[in-house]
This record gives C-alpha cells, structure tokens and sequence, in this order.
C-alpha cells in the first residue's frame, strides 16, 4: 500500500506540501533567521533582501520568522481541535450506532444543533464571556468538529453492522461493547483518518479567520490570520505582507486537501481495484 499511496499523485503531493509546513514548525523551535518578537522600528517595511529574506513588518519584525513561529498556533490548533472533534464524534457515533432507537435520534438531533454553531460563531461567543485567546478558538474548533464526526462515524458504523462478520459476532454471544472495538471500529478506521485529514486543513482555516478577526492566537504570539490583518492597512506601501502568510495558508490548506483526497482514493476498495 505504502509504494501505491506514493504513486498516486494527489497523495504524494499533498504529502510533500504538509511535510514542509511541519517541518516550518520544527525548525521554528531550534532556528529563526532572526527573533520573531524583537521589535525595531527602525528597520520597518523593510523589502526582502539578503539579511531579511522576506523583509519586514510595520513594527520591524522579519516576515520569515514570523511565517516559520505562525505555523506552531496553526498546527497546534488543528491537532487539538481535530483530536477533540475526533474523539468525542467518534464516541457518539458509535453509541448511536452500537444502541439505535432513542439514543440514536437524540444524538443526531444533539448533532444538527451543533451545526447551528459554525466555528467563528462559537469563537464570538466563547470571546465576550471568557475573552479572546487560542484556548477558546480550540474549543469553538472543536465543537464545531464533533457533529461532523458523529454523523460521519454513526453512518459507516451502520454500514458494518449489517455485515456478515458482525452478525457472527452476535450469534456467538459478543455483547455490543465488544464488537464495537473489535469489529466496527478497525472497519471505519480509514474513513475517519481521511476525514481527520479533510477537518484538519478547515481547521487551519478557521484559526486563520479568527486571528484575523482577533478571536484566535493573541499578541505577542505569531499568527499567520493576524499577520494577514496587520498587512490588510499596508498593501499599497507594502502588499508583499499580505502575500506571504496569504501563501503560507494556502500551501497548508492545499497540502492537506490533496494528502486527504490521496488517502480517499487509497482506501477505496473500488479505485485501489482500477490502479
């Protein structure tokens, strides 16, 4: 499966593209070019050059410091948020599956509420009572995620309940907890690594759009959103600002899409047939 995942296009580059982004955040923790929070005035909007290599800032910080620190918020955001999203989805999925009847109909009906509550919405609301910051655009993230992941989870476990395996299961007396972890879960596995993969790239999004809004990562702390909002007053004099944490996102987003598009592709049965 491992030398197929590489041949296929979509996987190999999306692999290459979040390969890079995370290796952006690494590097960030032992090397910058420069301090991505001194502050010099001096030195502001300063053009690319061979000491700045993407120039710098209004406040005379270098771009590519900031662009390499901005990734950890980003990663950081996307695995917690995905893992709560994850997690709890899952569990509920697969209680509404494994029990059906009343329970199934409640969390569903739980599930459709939570989508009333989009990502940035939560964040607003979570921001007047607690006050802006990157642990409550974690928790609107996450929220956000888990209908998504119940739904997603409670149909493909539906799916292998019926299957013959399964039935087998019952007859020799294995009582629902137990098929759940040994049967149905191994069996939904792949659909939820792919749908992991999908929410993860939405959730660097959405991280973006609340630091660009002021809900998300907050000061002193680089942001690739918060840096697209301090280039938006600045695009005459210096529209480079808005471009590089503009690509930034883009290379993340796209790298994840096409890594979890890749991984759709591997783990259906039917196209592994045709390749």
């Amino acid at each position: 499966m491992s030398w197929r995942a590489l041949r296929h296009p979509s996987f190999a580059v999306g692999l290459v593209l979040s390969l890079l982004v995370l290796f952006a955040a690494a590097l960030s923790f032992v090397w910058t070019p420069h301090d991505p929070y001194e502050i010099d005035m001096a030195l502001k909007l300063r053009p690319p050059d061979a000491h700045y290599w993407l120039g710098t800032d209004a406040f005379g910080r270098d771009v590519a410091s900031l662009l390499l620190v901005g990734a950890r918020a980003s990663i950081a955001v996307g695995i917690i948020a995905v893992g709560i999203g994850l997690a709890i989805g899952t569990a509920l999925g697969l209680l509404a599956s494994a029990r059906r009847g009343w329970v199934e109909e409640a969390i569903m009906r739980l599930s459709d509420f939570g989508f009333a509550f989009p990502a940035i919405l939560s964040a607003i609301m979570l921001t007047a009572v607690f006050g802006p910051g990157m642990v409550n655009a974690i928790i609107a993230i996450g929220i956000y995620n888990i209908p998504t992941f119940a739904r997603i989870t409670r149909a493909s476990a539906n799916a292998v309940w019926g299957r013959e395996f399964v039935l087998a299961a019952r007859a020799c007396g294995k009582g629902g907890f137990a098929i759940t972890m040994e049967h149905v879960l191994p069996n939904i596995l792949s659909v939820l690594i792919v749908q992991a993969t999908i929410r993860f790239a939405i959730a660097i999004l959405a991280e973006a759009a609340l630091s660009y809004l002021g809900l998300g990562t907050q000061p002193p702390q680089p942001s690739w959103g918060r840096m697209l909002s301090e280039a938006q007053t600045l695009l005459f004099q210096a529209p480079l600002l808005g471009v590089f944490p503009g690509v930034a996102i883009a290379v993340a987003v796209l790298g994840l899409n096409l890594l979890g598009d890749g991984l759709r592709d591997i783990y259906d049965p039917r196209l592994a047939r045709k390749r």
